[in-house]
């Protein structure tokens, strides 16, 4: 499991506005093709430097093909990252506020201590 590849692709897909609508709209392709594209490079560097051994475990392909926020945080992405990217794709369904309401009331039954977010 890496926390580190979760967050990675929270971050990625939240900052292309053609990546958010793509998940929003077929979050598995998505995932799919983000892990065989995208998993393995390495930020803010030319696109020739690559890992090889980055993949997704399959609870975390699960959670993220299912948009899971409260299955992402306990298996440790980071709040703000899911909740950031989930704003991005699911406000526009809600009125003010709401999403965000219901996106801390899915997540009211957890109790301390947290999962840990560190990467």
């Amino acid at each position: 499991m890496s926390k580190y590849l979760l967050d990675k692709f929270l971050y990625t897909v939240d900052r292309d506005p053609e990546l958010v609508e793509r998940y929003r709209e077929d979050p598995a392709a998505t995932v799919e093709w983000w892990e065989a594209e995208m998993a393995n490079t390495l930020l803010n560097s030319h696109s020739l430097e690559r890992s090889t051994w980055l993949a997704f475990t399959d609870e975390e392909r699960d959670a993220l093909t299912r948009q899971d926020h409260v299955a992402l945080f306990g298996i440790g992405a980071h709040p703000f990252l899911t909740l950031t990217l989930f704003i991005a794709m699911f406000e526009r369904d809600h009125g003010p506020l709401e999403y965000q309401m219901a996106y801390g009331k899915a997540m009211e039954h957890l109790t301390l201590p947290y999962p840990d977010i560190t990467t």
